[in-house]
């Protein structure tokens, strides 16, 4: 296995590509996780499948938006810093907030037939994207019997715990199984990621992310300043989510319609609305911060909604590299990274199933798109795009008859 290089820091680079991926990656965060083992794996080279399933593992831990945390950890990586990092978050999350800040000022382009038969299509490349990434990381990542039986143990947990805490647990049961069964497996790592993060830089991050969470509802009770209520209950449902996008859309109820800022409505609305545009589903934190009421609403309102829900999860990843990049390097790490990998094949196998193929595969004729789709991408090497914008055209002539 070759090693894998830090190119020079090209933040220009950096962004154009996440803006690309942006604009074309439909289908919720485990569809992006595709996307960008395409891109960044198959495609670019910019990681080998090793290291890439080593930083999905790694968010996969810590709370927040998994997919934008990879995407902000491919981007230091790439881009040689937090700035790089900053390129990749905003260019991969710009899409999907400008799309949204417009659905909050009646822009409900999705309502008709139509509208519902191009987001039909989109799902069902979702399918293929997924397919794609969990038949290339399986090769890769259960090569032997042994690692296929803990890709299994994963499946079984994610399916009888069907919450973050399965997730969590599969991946921590992953690494434990692989400590015990993989140290046979004596491959050296090769594929050093040298993020260039360091101990001084990141150890703030992490205090930065607990007084953030610990401050603000401090001080409200002394300034009663509503901007500072806000952010708190945005940065509070950003720390608290384990397991994705979907999982933040209770805390985000309660803490905007319980506290009376959104309708109930208008919160379904928005929801639906967050379906139906590329990126990620943090990016519905623009809607409810824009339509808030009391002020601040509006692009203030947005601005600080989508930076409080985003903020916590991105701190911890950057406060986190480079000590996890020193534990990975140890024999017993490398072994127990052996397992959590294999487990997250099987993480990725469960929600191949449910939620993205129960939600889109509903007759022959989804399963016959979402077959092509995937062989497009697999067998003849199509552009993710040009796949999302047939199906999608599939979807909208479909709905038509």
């Amino acid at each position: 296995m070759e090693a894998v290089k830090t190119a020079p820091g090209r933040i220009a680079e950096v962004f154009i590509v996440f803006l690309k991926l942006g604009l074309t990656s439909f289908g919720g965060p485990i569809a992006h996780l595709g996307y960008f083992r395409e891109e960044f794996v198959n495609r670019r080279k910019w990681l080998s499948d090793e290291a890439y399933a080593d930083i999905v593992a790694l968010c996969q831990f810590l709370p927040g938006p998994a997919s934008s945390q990879v995407g902000f950890t491919i981007g230091i990586f790439r881009g040689g810093g937090l700035l790089g990092g900053i390129a990749a978050w905003a260019a991969f999350t710009f899409p999907s907030a400008l799309l949204l800040f417009a659905f909050a000022y009646g822009s409900a382009s999705f309502a008709g037939p139509t509208g519902q038969g191009i987001i039909h299509g989109l799902k069902l490349v979702a399918v293929a994207v997924v397919a794609q990434a969990i038949w290339g990381m399986a090769h890769t990542l259960t090569p032997d019997k042994t690692r296929i039986a803990i890709a299994l143990s994963a499946i079984a947990a994610a399916v009888f715990l069907n919450n973050a805490i399965g997730q969590i647990g599969a991946i921590a049961g992953g690494a434990l199984l692989g400590l015990a069964l993989c140290r046979t497996a004596n491959v050296p790592n090769t594929h050093h990621l040298n993020f260039p993060v360091s101990r001084r830089t990141a150890v703030p991050a992490l205090v930065l992310f607990a007084a953030l969470f610990v401050i603000p509802s401090l001080v409200y009770g002394y300034f009663h300043c509503q901007t500072l209520l806000q952010f708190d209950a945005f940065y509070r449902s950003g720390a608290l989510v384990f397991g994705g996008g979907h999982v933040v859309l209770p805390l985000l109820e309660t803490a905007v319609v319980g506290a009376g800022w959104v309708s109930h409505e208008a919160f379904l609305a928005g929801y639906g609305a967050a379906q139906a545009v590329p990126g990620p589903l943090f990016t519905f934190a623009v809607y409810l911060g824009a339509i808030a009421s009391p002020p601040p609403n509006g692009l203030a309102g947005a601005i600080i909604a989508v930076i409080a829900l985003f903020l916590p999860g991105l701190l911890l990843v950057y406060g986190t590299l480079p000590f996890w990049e020193g534990l990975r390097r140890r024999p017993q790490a490398q072994a127990a990274m052996r397992g959590a990998n294999a487990a997250v094949v099987g993480i990725l196998a469960t929600a191949f199933y449910s939620p993205v193929w129960t939600s889109a595969v509903l007759t022959p004729l989804d399963f016959l798109l979402a077959a092509a789709g995937f062989l497009f991408l697999t067998v003849w090497k199509t552009p993710p795009w040009i796949v999302v914008i047939t199906l999608a055209t599939v979807g909208a002539i479909a709905s038509m008859f």
